[in-house]
């Protein structure tokens, strides 16, 4: 196979991958970035909201203030020296994004502006805080395309429209490289590097309603996993509550920034039983289990009572016009209804994935060693979305997402140049192994054998999503999480008889789907394992039969690794760099 040789291979073109890479191009490292779709359709596109930093523009504000509410929204799971990191990062990231060309929105006096966001608070929980950075409802597609305009500014190489077959190892069990699929050409390449970055997005595509793109599939995490490699906190999964109702598209929470209410088939503003204090601006943990819980006592709306209603119309058209287009543009595209006078149908659709690849501050994946000891893995790191730092804990504030994505893609970059520069290299002369990689891609090159019908890979994916959002949705018990495993059994015995009817090489879909399958179900398997062992309820992680949050015995990530889907843990880092510990309480809103 040709061979390409580089400094860095990052996989994935998002918002952390673009970040990373022009760090490392401006640093005169030779960087490649491979994507499976062209990157500007990456799905940082699709962030809507905006991205947290105290700047105070609007009202007074603080980044310990920002930090407490962080660590409040983790359900205290998120560990509080990146917490901090990324907090006091914020300003100045926000400000090197607006310098690089982000066309933020702004204030009569010309300042970025910013919107109240859920779960963000003032003087540790006092008063509303006003901290979200936007530009308009489409913060996410104006960072990622100022982004990949400076990358090409820097020169950084892309292999667009590539796929990533698998890592590859060396001799000493050092990541040595990344084989990848043309997929226009159905070539298969090996791109040998000093170190591989992984920032290949979130997985929300492993449920049936959800708001990812369909490329969110996971297969960075898969990689991981078939290299020996754990997943942390592999249970917490947020559902954003207010995804279009029964297609899933997601409604920013900027849509309540700007006053929006949710109302029940009663016309009660339900918020203010669950959520005294900041009713609708509750984290997205409590709003979403608060719509699921009047659905299911028989409050909800339209014919099969099966959703609540988010209503703008007493806000002024021409607001709504202005600060939330692409949002109103949903409610048109999907619904034919204008929000600017008619409520929107909305319930909780699968929207993040808090766990994924542990790493540390620097973005180096971490593992366990045969003592239980964290080390790092030599030549591995990775950013955003598929990364556990782990800033979000148990659940995600609207507005850290982009905020992380950039912080640590831009920390991981540093590190990595840190390192080139300063440690001696090898010269790629290492052997490394080809197998797994071989071994996959020519699973799926096998002959259908001749009379025998097997079903589609289309077929197992939609009841692979349907099996996981019954089984391990906004609410699971032990009942339903142990017939859900029945069913990931029988689901891998169906995908492993399946033979594709597409054999060509050219823009071969069918073969694309099927090494994606294959990277959700173990994300599956994953998932409910780790949700099993947690027997307590915290942040997004809701069990019907343990009720409570339980802080004496599950202060701790979860650390799943796919052979013998063996289960081991690691304490929550609690010693911040410079302030004090938040210690765990009732978290109030």
């Amino acid at each position: 196979m040709d061979t390409f040789h580089f400094d860095v291979v990052i996989v994935g073109a998002g918002g952390a991958g673009l970040r990373s890479a022009l760090e490392l191009s401006k640093s005169d490292q030779q960087v490649a970035v491979v994507s499976k779709v062209f990157p500007t359709r990456s799905h940082t596109v699709a962030a809507q909201g905006g991205i947290n930093a105290a700047l105070g523009n609007i009202t007074e504000d603080n980044w310990h203030w920002h930090m407490y509410d962080t660590i409040k929204g983790s359900d205290y799971l998120g560990d509080q020296d990146a917490i901090e990191f990324m907090c006091r990062e914020a300003i100045e990231i926000v400000r090197e994004l607006e310098h690089f060309g982000v066309p933020f929105s702004r204030t009569d006096e010309g300042k970025i502006y910013q919107r109240p966001f859920g779960g963000q608070s003032r003087h540790f929980g006092e008063s509303q805080a006003t901290r979200t950075c936007a530009a308009a409802d489409r913060t996410g597609h104006a960072i990622l395309q100022t982004l990949y305009q400076q990358n090409i500014h820097a020169g950084t190489s892309f292999f667009d429209e590539y796929f990533a077959i698998d890592l590859v190892l060396d001799d000493e069990g050092n990541v040595g490289g990344l084989v990848v699929l043309n997929i226009q050409t159905g070539q298969v390449q090996l791109l040998r590097s000093h170190v591989v970055m992984i920032a290949t997005g979130g997985a929300c595509q492993l449920f049936k309603t959800n708001t990812n793109a369909k490329i969110n599939t996971g297969d960075g995490l898969g990689m991981v996993l078939r290299a020996g490699l754990p997943l942390q906190d592999m249970e917490f999964w947020q559902f954003h509550p207010t995804g279009v109702a029964n297609k899933g598209m997601l409604l920013s929470e900027a849509a309540r920034g700007e006053g929006g209410v949710l109302r029940n088939a009663d016309g009660e503003a339900f918020m203010v039983k669950y959520a005294p204090h900041v009713k609708d601006l509750a984290s997205r943990d409590v709003v979403a289990r608060a719509i699921a819980i009047e659905v299911k006592e028989g409050r909800g709306c339209g014919p099969k009572k099966d959703h609540v209603l988010l209503d703008l119309t007493h806000i002024d058209a021409e607001v709504i016009k202005k600060r939330l287009p692409g949002i109103r543009d949903i409610g048109l595209t999907f619904l034919g209804l204008d929000m600017c006078d008619a409520a929107i149908p909305v319930y909780p659709t699968a929207h993040y994935m808090m766990g994924g690849i542990p790493t540390n501050l620097k973005g180096q994946v971490v593992t366990l060693d045969e003592v239980g000891k964290p080390q790092s893995v030599k030549g591995l790191y990775a950013v955003g979305e598929c990364a556990c730092v782990s800033v979000h804990g148990a659940n995600r504030l609207g507005g850290n997402s982009l905020l992380d994505i950039v912080v640590f893609g831009r920390a991981a970059a540093k590190d990595i140049v840190h390192n080139l520069e300063t440690k001696p290299v090898d010269h790629f002369d290492k052997t490394l192994n080809l197998s797994k990689a071989a071994e996959r891609l020519n699973r799926w090159a096998q002959p259908q054998e001749k009379n025998h019908k097997t079903e589609t890979i289309a077929e197992i994916r939609h009841d692979l999503q349907v099996a996981m959002q019954v089984g391990c949705g906004v609410f699971r018990n032990e009942e339903s999480m142990q017939s859900l495993l029945k069913e990931l059994e029988v689901l891998q015995d169906r995908l492993d008889l399946v033979r594709l009817h597409d054999h060509s090489n050219a823009f071969n879909l069918e073969r694309l789907e099927a090494f994606e399958l294959e990277n959700l179900m173990g994300l599956a398997t994953a998932t409910v394992y780790s949700a099993l062992a947690r027997t307590e309820s915290r942040g997004a992680h809701s069990r019907v039969d343990f009720t409570e949050r339980d802080d004496e015995n599950w202060m701790k990530h979860s650390l799943y690794f796919l052979e013998n889907h063996q289960l081991r843990y690691k304490p929550v880092t609690t010693k911040p760099l410079t302030v004090e510990t938040f210690p765990p309480k009732a978290r109030v809103y």
